[in-house]
């Protein structure tokens, strides 16, 4: 595809590093069914990585990995940033380990538009969960996926069940309304909203709101706790303009204070009970098919589109045409015409 600046890279050039060598399947495959954190952090590199070789392996070993339980919980957490997703992260997964469970965190993280790089931050903001033995913190880059997630955060949410941990959360990248994906791969969902946030009528907007199934006034302590509750009644009040799709459910509202550790046993509480209903009336069973099968969908197409760029043809038609558009020699649509015309014809022959 045609660059039309030579944009540096923003990566320090005298760095280098040793290429790892793969193990072979067994060593991953009973790693993950021990709960190794360590062989599940090597899978999920292989997993994300550029080369198409390591990205088969890793594929090879999840085929090969035994059906997890049916009881694992997967909760996405979406919320702006500056909300506190983190702080909250933290404080409810060691609350979570207190009650039992054991933990992983997949945190989505922003990528450069410039470079693909991220800062992977959300390791070090959650100190005290990821050196626990019963969590698993695993920041990864958005990279050019939309819609909060990554490109493989439903193979990572299988991988942290295959390797025992039952409660999977998912932090989304936090940017704003179109971050409705997580949607798609988890059972329960959580929107982190701030104090105040209730005072535009902006707030009650369709797309992430809609989707959320747990309201979360977080930081409600201090001289906050007044415009909290406040927040509190104006989304529960905004809640009835909006139909649930699960029948019987109606969205809680809940305050919290990560810092002072309150308000965490209701949230938990109210995941259960939303769980519960989906599992009582067979909706968790169809739900989690459906993920499935727009996963299936989604990675079609990118499968699709990698295919199609490494043919030789479609490659050159899409330079040239490329130059033609930024040379104002042909329009966007009369390429897009040219570039169908080259697909039917590699495919018709």
């Amino acid at each position: 595809m045609s660059d039309l600046h030579n944009i540096k890279s923003g990566i320090n050039p005298d760095f280098s590093w040793t290429a790892k060598k793969m193990k072979d399947l067994t060593y991953y495959q009973h790693g993950i069914v021990d709960g190794d954190r360590f062989i599940l952090s090597e899978i999920i590199t292989l997993l994300e990585s550029q080369n198409e070789t390591k990205r088969d392996w890793a594929n090879r070993i999840i085929s090969g990995l035994p059906a997890v339980a049916k009881s694992t919980i997967r909760i996405g957490i979406t919320g702006s940033p500056g909300v506190g997703k983190s702080t909250f992260i933290e404080t409810m997964g060691l609350y979570l380990i207190s009650r039992g469970h054991k933990v992983a965190v997949l945190a989505i993280d922003p990528s450069s538009q410039l470079n693909k790089g991220s800062i992977l931050g959300d390791k070090t903001r959650m100190q005290m969960l990821a050196s626990h033995h019963e969590a698993y913190v695993r920041p990864t880059p958005s990279g050019s996926v939309l819609g909060g997630t990554a490109a493989f955060t439903k193979d990572c949410i299988h991988l942290c069940e295959a390797a025992g941990f039952d409660m999977v959360i998912v932090e989304t990248v936090g940017v704003g309304q179109s971050e409705t994906e997580v949607d798609n791969i988890t059972d329960v969902n959580l929107l982190l909203l701030q104090p105040g946030a209730g005072d535009d009528i902006q707030g009650i907007k369709r797309g992430i709101i809609e989707n959320a199934d747990i309201f979360i006034i977080n930081k409600a302590d201090g001289v906050q706790a007044e415009l909290a509750k406040q927040t509190k009644t104006f989304y529960q009040n905004a809640i009835h303009l909006f139909h649930h799709d699960t029948h019987g459910w109606i969205c809680p509202v809940i305050l919290t204070s990560a810092l002072e550790n309150k308000g965490i046993d209701t949230v938990y509480d109210a995941v259960l009970d939303y769980v519960n209903i989906l599992s009582s009336n067979g909706r968790l069973d169809e739900k989690r098919i459906l993920q499935e099968l727009k996963w299936f969908e989604r990675q079609t197409i990118i499968r699709l589109q990698q295919i199609a760029f490494s043919h030789k043809k479609v490659t050159a038609t899409f330079r040239a045409l490329s130059d033609d558009i930024i040379q104002q020699r042909t329009t966007t649509t009369t390429a897009l015409h040219e570039m169908e015309k080259t697909f039917l014809s590699i495919l018709k022959n």
